[in-house]
């Protein structure tokens, strides 16, 4: 009996240490460097601009990422967009086009071939419209909420 009154008094303490390590951790917060505006960083991602800075171009080619900012020196490597903006464009292009092809189709009755037509075209241009924005923005959410290397300088 002895050992389980020790046992569940070892737990009891540990439990005290942890609430008292979380306690002064918060403390420590409060004194930390203020958050990276989320909302400015995907407002200059959406821009195709460095997340930092607003004025230098976040990307060099259509999809290429500047490992750097050409005018502020953020470092811009460390960005993972990997597929997430082709998930999104998707997400987005889909949940545009599904419902206008459906209205288009129960209200006009296009022939098929000009029904496909038309929304290919409208998809694809849709599509390479919004590929570049959106990984602008995967990048500075990145940034902003300072993931993968993106640290303050």
């Amino acid at each position: 009996m002895a050992r389980s009154g020790a046992h569940t008094t070892g737990v009891h303490l540990h439990r005290h240490e942890i609430m008292r390590d979380t306690q002064t951790d918060t403390a420590t917060d409060d004194t930390a460097l203020p958050q990276r505006s989320l909302s400015r960083a995907l407002l200059f991602g959406w821009r195709r601009r460095c997340p930092k800075c607003g004025r230098g171009p976040l990307l060099r080619s259509y999809l290429k990422v500047h490992d750097r900012c050409p005018v502020c020196r953020e470092e811009l490597h460390h960005h993972r967009a990997d597929d997430g903006p082709a998930y999104l464009t998707i997400l987005i292009v889909g949940h545009i086009m599904i419902p206008l092809l459906h209205l288009a189709f129960v209200r006009w009755r296009p022939e098929p071939l000009v029904l496909f037509t038309i929304f290919a075209v409208g998809a694809v241009a849709l599509s390479l419209y919004l590929l570049p924005r959106l990984k602008g923005i995967v990048v500075g959410f990145q940034w902003a909420r300072e993931m993968h290397g993106f640290t303050r300088s």
